[in-house]
């Protein structure tokens, strides 16, 4: 997390997301680093406003205020880092051992969820210690929820990944590369987050990547530690992989409001070739526009060497 970095002073990762071939579209630039922050806006929030709230909160932990950083977080608070899925208690208590003495941000972009919630994306670089260790200065790519409580904006949901460099794919075999056949109408996605994002796998599994693209909203976004995409490029980094034996675990679910929700789960991959079998943690936000559920944002973030074992 941008608050404590847990476990990322370990090796990273180095099992390749089963989403990241080579040539796929990162709508990441260099360019976003310096964008005025106002030109968006959602309701009666700014894109200014929101990272000035985000730039506070990394200010209270640099400054040891961990009561003020407490009150940056909604009570329902969880958050999502390479080590698991943490609620605002243990956030709090792990934040303590965590020294920032200077943080460099870049990549601003807020994507709207709707009138009461937005996600705001970066990157940092960091200079810390984790329990007198110092931790990797990153980049890491940061992702977080703020959503209007009584009219207060309050973060909400947050997850960190860990950026590395893409790793060179095999071609898809000849098996995976074979296009399946397409179920007849892709089930419609509901307020049941878990059950939605079990359809996408199902989509993923089957090879229907039709199906797979219907359920993403036209402006959706992806960050994976090689990279942030956009609808194109998630169904481009998905297009030819075998993911059939993929397996999933530890559904949980936070309802933001009426409109839209966030799960997060355990994505455990079997060795394929080119690559090692790995675990990672993956968080959907669906979003209801014009009565009809999407994935607005998706990210995932490999666990650390030591979560592996467990």
């Amino acid at each position: 997390m941008k608050r404590i970095l847990l476990f990322s002073c370990l090796v990273l990762f180095a099992a390749a997301c089963a989403s990241q071939p080579p040539g796929n579209k990162d709508v990441t630039s260099n360019a976003n680093a310096n964008k005025p922050a106002e030109t968006k806006s959602t309701g009666a929030v700014s894109e200014a406003d929101i990272i000035a709230k985000e730039k506070a909160s990394w200010d209270v932990i640099k400054k040891k205020d961990w009561d003020g950083f407490a009150k940056t977080l909604a009570s329902d608070y969880i958050e999502v880092l390479d080590d698991g899925v943490h609620d605002k208690a243990k956030s709090v208590e792990s934040v303590k051992d965590f020294d920032l003495s200077d943080v460099t941000y870049s990549d601003w972009k807020m994507l709207p969820i709707d009138k009461d919630a937005v996600i705001i994306t970066y990157s940092v670089i960091v200079k810390a210690n984790f329990k007198g260790q110092p931790a990797p200065p990153g980049p890491y790519r940061e992702a977080s929820v703020y959503v209007n409580r009584n009219g207060e904006w309050i973060t909400v949901f947050y997850q960190e990944t860990l950026s590395r460099k893409p790793m060179a794919q095999p071609s898809p075999s000849k098996e995976s590369a074979k296009s399946k056949s397409p179920m007849a109408k892709p089930a419609d996605a509901g307020p049941d987050v878990t059950a939605n994002e079990k359809m996408v796998w199902d989509a993923l599994k089957s090879g229907n990547y039709d199906a797979f693209a219907s359920y993403l909203a036209s402006d959706s976004m992806e960050i994976e530690a090689d990279g942030v995409y956009d609808k194109s490029g998630s169904v481009k980094n998905v297009s030819g992989m075998n993911m059939s034996k993929t397996d999933l675990s530890g559904w949980r679910t936070l309802k933001f409001d009426d409109d839209a929700s966030v799960v997060t789960y355990v994505v455990k991959m079997p060795a394929m070739p080119g690559m090692n079998a790995g675990t990672e943690y993956h968080s959907t936000i669906w979003v209801r526009r014009d009565g009809k559920w999407q994935a607005l944002f998706h990210q995932g973030t490999p666990a650390a060497p030591a979560e592996e074992k467990k």
